[in-house]
């Protein structure tokens, strides 16, 4: 599928879950520099639509480095990601790690943000984008 009609695609598929489920807040993984150049564009551009149908939603939109994510969820910012994903299984409970990785990921913006948020009371919405 071309990338256009990719992107169209998921911006269809974030406006209707936005609207089934309401967030206040949108909390994302921000791009930063990666080895592979295509997989650094493709993700963002496709972070920036998610941000744009939020944005265009009035939904408050936060971004988070890798860093941030892990420091929040395992406590440093150079854990890896099983040590991510187990941090996340333990403080949510899970009685098995979340499958696929993206879910791990995904959980683990969404606990950063509850760490970050003075407003425990926010519904926020993570999308974990795999680097």
């Amino acid at each position: 599928m071309p990338l256009a009609r990719r992107l169209s695609l998921l911006q269809s598929e974030v406006s209707d879950l936005i609207e089934e489920h309401p967030p206040s807040v949108l909390a994302i993984e921000r791009v930063l520099f990666q080895n592979n150049v295509r997989t650094a564009m493709a993700v963002g551009q496709a972070s920036g639509v998610v941000m744009a149908e939020a944005a265009h939603r009035g939904v408050e939109v936060v971004e988070y480095s890798p860093n941030e994510v892990k420091g929040a969820v395992a406590g440093h910012g150079s854990a890896d990601k099983e040590q991510v994903t187990q941090m996340v299984q333990t403080l949510l409970r899970l009685p098995r790690p979340p499958r696929p990785a993206d879910a791990a990921d995904a959980a683990a913006i969404a606990l950063c943000h509850l760490a970050h948020s003075p407003a425990l009371t926010r519904r926020p919405i993570a999308i974990g984008v795999a680097q």
